[in-house]
């Protein structure tokens, strides 16, 4: 039996998707409210627990019988530091004290490229912490540290083409957006995900992946104008100036689609590998522009951007 946690978050329900085509055994633990819109076409072969990583009963049985936990619950795109702290280092020490209770064989975490315990940037250094929580758990564990993911529910480089439709004049960039991505797309993450079971040589490992190229901010946005017909003038800011512009739109009562998790993934260049995919999942990654070709040109983002600014925030844990 497989458990993942955030199974209802961008990543964790691709890779439940996936799972459940494969005809794995796929336990999921989802909060009450959850259950009534889950996001799974078939779900008659999913074993449903209501619960959440914060309350000790309920993750206790879902770890009952379980051999491997596929650890994605976090606030990583929607939180502040608090939330970071409460989600994805102190929700991982409750995965872990539940996991070594019941004996489970392995734990599978995603983290960030760049995390360290000692990072200046709230994110990595919170990613950086939850990463020493599993490495001394005494559980066997395989931990990923991927780039930007996106794909057509992202909440990165859809956010980039919502940000364009919010004025009809230009875009600003922090700095000069000579940041080095490497964008890994979400089809391409749950593949090497499932193909992890089987990867023995993973086990104990820190492996750092992302897509089939490297490309600067600048690049990523120039692109994403480009399939969206969403011409803008690209004005730079010095990022403290964009990090405090954000920090006083969250003030508003409205969500904004810049977080500022976005500054810290933008800090510095955020790359692994370009084989490390194939050597060690066996996954050749797709393109960013001729996958985004394929869902963007046909959104209507000024709309989704309208729903986007009056919706609240989902959990995922």
């Amino acid at each position: 039996m497989i458990l993942v946690t955030g199974a209802t978050g961008f990543v964790g329900r691709h890779l439940v998707a996936r799972l459940l085509a494969d005809r794995y055994p796929v336990r999921v633990l989802i909060p009450a409210r959850a259950r009534r819109r889950l996001p799974w076409q078939d779900v008659t072969t999913l074993d449903l627990f209501e619960g959440s990583i914060f309350e000790p009963e309920p993750l206790y049985r879902a770890m009952a019988g379980v051999h491997t936990v596929f650890h994605l619950a976090s606030a990583q795109w929607w939180g502040r530091l608090n939330d970071l702290e409460h989600v994805d280092y102190g929700g991982t020490q409750n995965v872990i004290t539940a996991a070594r209770s019941a004996r489970i064989g392995r734990i599978i975490v995603l983290s960030q490229i760049g995390a360290e315990p000692a990072a200046g940037f709230n994110l990595l250094r919170v990613k950086g912490r939850m990463e020493q929580l599993v490495r001394n758990s005494g559980i066997a564990y395989t931990i990923f540290r991927s780039g930007v993911v996106f794909g057509p529910e992202d909440h990165f480089v859809n956010n980039i083409a919502m940000t364009l439709r919010s004025n009809p004049f230009f875009f600003l960039q922090p700095g000069q957006g000579e940041t080095l991505l490497h964008p890994l797309h979400i089809d391409d993450l749950t593949e090497a995900l499932v193909n992890s079971l089987e990867a023995i040589g993973l086990v104990d490992e820190t492996v750092e992946i992302g897509g089939a190229e490297y490309m600067t901010f600048n690049e990523m946005i120039r692109t994403v104008m480009r399939v969206t017909h969403c011409k803008r003038r690209i004005v730079t800011l010095p990022p403290y100036m964009l990090r405090a512009l954000s920090n006083l739109l969250r003030l508003l009562p409205l969500r904004w689609t810049i977080t500022p998790q976005w500054f810290d993934m933008l800090a510095s260049n955020r790359t692994a590998m370009i084989g490390n995919m194939y050597n060690y999942l066996g996954v050749r990654p797709r393109r960013f522009e001729d996958t985004i070709l394929t869902y963007m040109p046909e959104r209507r983002y000024s709309l989704e951007l309208i729903r986007y600014l009056f919706r609240r925030r989902r959990s995922a844990f």
